[in-house]
């Protein structure tokens, strides 16, 4: 019995060994650098066209993912709500990765000349990575206990590091050894290899998880209205539980900043800084690496001073964080940074799951109490897209978008003190406070 278990945790956290790969190759580095040099000043003076306007083109990626989320945070419920009543989240978890992974292995055909097909793959991989992490974020409370969750979680998120950054250096070594330096030939070979190594090793997980159980019907709803039906009771529940009420607030302040950060971080050293895309990905891949030490010690600290007291700790880190790099101007700058982000990078996104896994009542919608999770992280990733991306244009520079980003940590920092007094005071577990 213990080794199924055993089994089943690494089939888990397999899938994040499996997907990362699109969330830092496609999303952090070779994308962004990839997609700044096709749709930028040189092919674009006036700014790249897209359905009769013009934007600045950063900004534009940023308003293409944003819509991406929006369309995410809106189907999720029905989804998992279905994935709930008929025990199926694997096959909805299936099929989002295969869609992600086809969507990456287009980017293959993506140039200058085609930027609304490169941004429409961009937005497709998108909504496959973050669909299928709803399904996969729901299994945790099903197969792993209380006391197990931070442990696994952050296991899951390592495993992610591991396998992206090993996926980086091939693509790295392919721009490096490539015989034509001027050649995107590289770039384009490394899209097709995330596809391909995500839907790859996505099948070890499909193998070993479970299917899942089927929950009563509710008859007196179709299929779609019961998505917002388990939303809605969900969304009751929370109400009542005040301390898992605020956490969500806190949640999806800090989660704007957080997302925002680690999507536009290249675009900021690109085009801010004017670092070499080669200098941008080396960086990257040193923050995964110390993501890995930075998901494991915030693990251990959350056993010491409980989860709650060390998120706040983070947070203030990452406004830390905003502060300098408001003010950076350096390539020295850019690398020291870097290193902080990397060490509260995992460590958050990790530490936000399992505590929420903890808050959450007692339940067999585990999907549906997810789902709520992740629409909030999705929503949250909307308004800092959007934000920054508008700023952007505004003010003609990244710098005050950061400041921006900066306002939802202390907002968010300040809800996690809220939450923190509220838990001491109806005495919640130690794990937690």
């Amino acid at each position: 019995m213990e080794q199924n278990k055993k089994r089943v945790h690494r089939s888990w956290a397999m899938y994040d060994w499996a997907n990362s790969v699109y969330n830092l190759v496609i999303t952090t580095t070779f994308f962004p650098v990839y997609y700044n040099a096709v749709s930028g000043v040189k092919n674009y003076p006036d700014g790249v066209e897209l359905f009769g306007c013009k934007f600045v083109n950063t900004a534009l990626k940023d308003y293409v993912l944003g819509f991406a989320f929006l369309i995410i945070a809106f189907i999720s419920p029905i989804l998992s709500s279905i994935a709930d009543y008929r025990g199926n989240k694997k096959k909805f978890m299936q099929f989002f990765c295969t869609m992600g992974s086809i969507a990456c292995c287009g980017l293959f055909f993506f140039n200058k000349d085609n930027i609304g097909y490169g941004l429409l793959c961009f937005m497709l991989a998108a909504i496959g990575f973050w669909s299928s992490l709803v399904f996969y974020n729901s299994y945790l409370p099903e197969i792993a206990d209380e006391k197990e969750r931070d442990k696994l979680s952050a296991k899951g998120f390592s495993y992610g590091y591991v396998g992206s950054v090993l996926m980086q250096l091939i693509g790295f070594a392919l721009v490096t050894f490539w015989p034509d330096k001027e050649s995107a030939t590289p770039v384009l070979i490394t899209f097709l290899l995330v596809g391909l190594w995500w839907i790859g090793f996505a099948q070890i997980s499909f193998k070993g998880l479970p299917k899942g159980k089927a929950m009563e019907q509710h008859p007196e709803y179709n299929i779609f209205l019961n998505g917002f039906h388990e939303l809605k009771k969900v969304w009751k529940q929370v109400k009542q539980l005040k301390v898992l009420r605020n956490y969500l607030g806190a949640f999806f302040l800090y989660s704007i900043g957080v997302q925002t950060i680690m999507i536009v971080a290249v675009d900021f050293g690109d085009k801010v800084l004017q670092l070499p895309a080669v200098k941008l990905i080396v960086t990257v891949v040193i923050i995964q690496l110390v993501a890995i030490l930075g998901a494991w010690i915030i693990s251990r600290l959350s056993g010491i001073f409980g989860n709650i007291q060390v998120l706040i700790g983070v947070v203030c880190i990452w406004v830390g964080v905003c502060v300098f790099g408001y003010y950076m101007q350096t390539e020295m700058h850019f690398y020291g940074i870097a290193v902080v982000v990397g060490m509260v990078m995992g460590g958050i996104q990790s530490l936000s799951r399992s505590t929420y896994s903890k808050l959450m009542p007692a339940t067999k919608d585990t999907a549906s109490f997810f789902s709520f999770y992740d629409v909030t992280e999705k929503l949250a990733i909307v308004v800092g897209m959007f934000s920054f991306g508008f700023i952007e244009e505004l003010t003609g520079s990244m710098r005050n978008s950061v400041l921006a980003v900066l306002s939802f940590f202390v907002l968010g920092g300040i809800m996690l003190v809220v939450t923190l007094l509220r838990a001491k005071k109806q005495n919640l577990q130690s794990t937690v406070v």
